[in-house]
């Protein structure tokens, strides 16, 4: 599998097929905010109500998993698990997901470490946030430093496997069948790359690119709410 493509340059800087589609995925986010929150009404409609079942789901996860003092956090992870959704998903339309290149989901899991050492500072202060680290015993300080470090590592890489993977696997299978059709067979045109790799596409891309998003989601809230 080759890496992302350049696809034009801005100032001499060139912009890769990743953060293109990061781009046509922040649009789509920020278009969707605004169309959705434009105009409230007391009734609502078939938008709106969509709009506040999803806001209202988000608060609730949050609420579930980080408690009700931290609800200030459901903006930011509703937009994580909506943007990691949106670039695990654009596979489906031919398009290479961001999340497919390792840059972005370790730029997302340092985000994710510096709120969870944000937020151990906040609530433990200082003295009880470098403490942490000392226990049980000081002598494991190095071992609980290489844990807190791994942290951001694993994220990035679970995600990054995941969809990576999904693109190996597909492009193979294409590979493959254009190989069955036109050497093995003998036809024209490889026939047997329509509706065979639709299945592992909506696999992949569909069941894998939600579930994945979740998970990272998930795995935010819990090392937050775990670092107070």
């Amino acid at each position: 599998m080759n890496g992302p493509k350049i696809m034009f340059h801005i100032g001499g800087i060139g912009i890769s097929e990743t953060i293109t589609t990061t781009w046509l995925i922040m649009l789509v986010l920020i278009t969707f905010a605004y169309v959705g929150t434009r105009k409230l009404e007391k009734v609502p409609g078939k938008l709106q109500n969509f709009v506040e079942l999803l806001v209202d789901a988000f608060y609730g996860m949050v609420e579930q998993t980080m408690g009700k003092h931290n609800l200030g956090y459901t903006p930011y992870i509703g937009t994580l698990f909506l943007l990691f959704m949106l670039a695990n998903l654009v596979g489906l339309l031919g398009l290479r997901a961001p999340t497919a290149d390792l840059n972005t989901t370790l730029a997302m899991a340092l985000v994710t470490f510096v709120l969870v050492q944000a937020q151990g500072l906040r609530t433990k202060g200082v003295g009880g946030y470098f403490k942490g680290y000392l226990e049980p015993l000081p002598a494991l300080l190095p071992l609980n430093l290489i844990g807190e470090l791994a942290n951001p590592v694993s994220l990035s890489f679970r995600l990054f496997g995941n969809i990576a993977g999904g693109m190996v696997i597909t492009s193979l299978l294409y590979g493959f069948l254009a190989w069955v059709s036109t050497g093995l067979v003998g036809l024209p045109i490889p026939i047997f790359q329509v509706g065979i790799p639709a299945v592992l596409s909506i696999y992949f891309d569909l069941f894998t690119g939600v579930l994945q998003a979740f998970i990272f989601t998930m795995l935010t809230m819990v090392f937050v709410a775990m670092a107070e």
